[in-house]
């Protein structure tokens, strides 16, 4: 532990006079990020719809030693407040996000078959009758098989009904849902769903296209949204939709563009490089032998991950139900523990205008720190990944710190704030605690005053049973000058809106 995170008597004086505040934005449906702090017995709570029974909780048990092998990996101690559920988080996130292999197609279409002649033939197709239907816009989540990150979907799915009937359309989602939730690659999800719903409601055609998002590598999101991440579009059809000139898929693509989407356009991304840690090529053997495969040298970029953790990540696999050995799964536990190495715990000292954080008492403000009025600097937009210790999923957003000056004229230089961001936020982090390091790490160097806003995305919001797909969390963090002067803490607010939507 950190001085920064020790308290003495000094510090907590100054905690006396400062104001940390957490709000949520409008768009988050709870007070704290990704429902981390839920009530021990909700964890024991069963999704509906899992598909969890006896058989799931002793898997989801076995999982549980896995993820502390993990947290032992990182340098962390899984008994410390925080961590002492996580296993049991993980566990359960990892089920509910596979869930799709305990549910079968059928008893979702079973009974959702409805009569619905439509027009004659010869004067046009409506209805059950050669119409055809197109459910746009789901929201999704799966699991990229090759690194066990989620990735965010949008699903369009089209069908032509035959026979003069139409399915339930909720149904549609519902089929689409089953396999997304299971380890996937976009373009098998988009033949498996066309597959199903073909075989299921035996229409005279099925479209489906799928846009997707992969987040990229911790050192490549540039800001708070899905912009800059790997993205892909990829489509599947049958029947009717089939061939090159087919009026149904041109009239299916038509329906698309009505809400901006244009799968034409979008086709060349299909052959972007899907998954980031693809590069970090794995030994073949997933931690369970320690000769590589002829093709499976490690990169040279690349750090080999410690083979007790990888071996842990194939026990989490196979406590899933899956096989870690099949084809796809190749390499997947060692990129996974590869993403995860980039938040061990690690104690460096990182400088801030010539002091060392990890040596610098923070609040010791020094005599006549009197509420002036002097020059505010804002810092804005600066973009962060940390990892979630309550699931092990990332949380992503854009850092804004403003200062009052120490009277000395000096402007402390954007890089060393980016560093002190990546300091706090390359770990196992929550964002309350993310957000009021930052403050006091920049009002030790200050002394008159920091305030700072952290906008961030929690993956684990919108990937688990919860799905608030649209949600983000916002924090605040008020230290100093900036708690007393109300005018001085709104033009920096003020100064954050201003800019949003500036910033590249």
């Amino acid at each position: 532990m950190t001085h920064l995170e020790a308290r003495g008597t000094t510090a907590m004086g100054a905690l006396e006079e400062a104001h940390l505040a957490t709000a949520t934005s409008t768009a988050a449906i709870a007070a704290c990020e990704c429902e981390c702090y839920e009530e021990e017995g909700e964890d024991d709570l069963v999704e509906a719809g899992g598909g969890e029974g006896e058989a799931g909780a002793g898997a989801a048990d076995a999982m549980e030693p896995a993820v502390r092998a993990v947290l032992l990996g990182l340098g962390e101690d899984a008994r410390r407040e925080g961590l002492r559920r996580t296993p049991k988080r993980v566990a359960k996130a990892f089920r509910d996000g596979t869930r799709g292999y305990r549910q079968k197609v059928k008893d979702i279409v079973q009974g959702a078959l409805f009569p619905e002649v439509g027009v004659d033939k010869r004067t046009g197709s409506a209805g059950g009758t050669g119409g055809q239907v197109v459910v746009r816009d789901i929201d999704l989540f799966s699991y990229c098989e090759s690194c066990l990150l989620p990735f965010s979907i949008q699903c369009h799915v089209g069908y032509v009904p035959s026979g003069g009937r139409v399915v339930g359309l909720s149904k549609l989602s519902r089929v689409a849902d089953v396999f997304a939730k299971r380890l996937q690659n976009p373009q098998r999800l988009a033949n498996e769903v066309c597959g199903a719903l073909h075989a299921s409601i035996q229409p005279a055609g099925v479209a489906v296209a799928l846009q997707c998002w992969h987040i990229p590598l911790p050192e490549n999101l540039k800001c708070k949204t899905l912009q800059g991440w790997i993205s892909t579009s990829h489509s599947s059809r049958s029947g009717v939709f089939d061939g090159e000139n087919s009026s149904f898929w041109n009239d299916f693509s038509a329906l698309l563009k009505l809400r901006g989407i244009d799968m034409e356009r979008d086709s060349h991304s299909a052959s972007v490089s899907w998954c980031p840690l693809r590069s970090h090529e794995a030994p073949a053997c997933n931690g369970h032998c320690k000769k590589a495969a002829a093709n499976g040298a490690i990169s040279p970029k690349s750090v080999p991950a410690p083979s007790n953790m990888v071996s842990a990540v194939s026990s989490m696999l196979l406590s899933l139900g899956e096989d870690p050995f099949r084809k796809e799964l190749v390499g997947t536990p060692q990129r996974y523990v590869q993403w995860l190495m980039k938040f061990r715990a690690c104690n460096l000292d990182v400088k801030l205008n010539g002091f060392t954080l990890n040596n610098l008492s923070v609040y010791e403000s020094p005599a006549g720190d009197a509420a002036d009025h002097r020059t505010i600097h804002s810092v804005l937009h600066l973009p962060f990944c940390a990892q979630c210790e309550h699931h092990l999923l990332p949380f992503y957003g854009v850092v804004h710190i403003g200062y009052f000056d120490n009277g000395d004229g000096e402007v402390i230089d954007r890089s060393h704030f980016q560093a002190l961001v990546h300091f706090y936020g390359c770990k196992l982090q929550v964002q309350e605690r993310m957000t009021r390091q930052i403050a006091e790490a920049v009002y030790s160097v200050s002394h008159c005053g920091a305030i700072v806003v952290v906008e961030a995305n929690h993956i684990c919001m919108i990937s688990r049973g919860i799905e608030k797909i649209r949600s983000s969390t916002a924090t605040i963090a008020v230290l100093g000058q900036f708690l007393t002067d109300p005018s001085a803490k709104a033009c920096f607010l003020q100064n954050v809106l201003d800019t949003t939507g500036l910033a590249v």
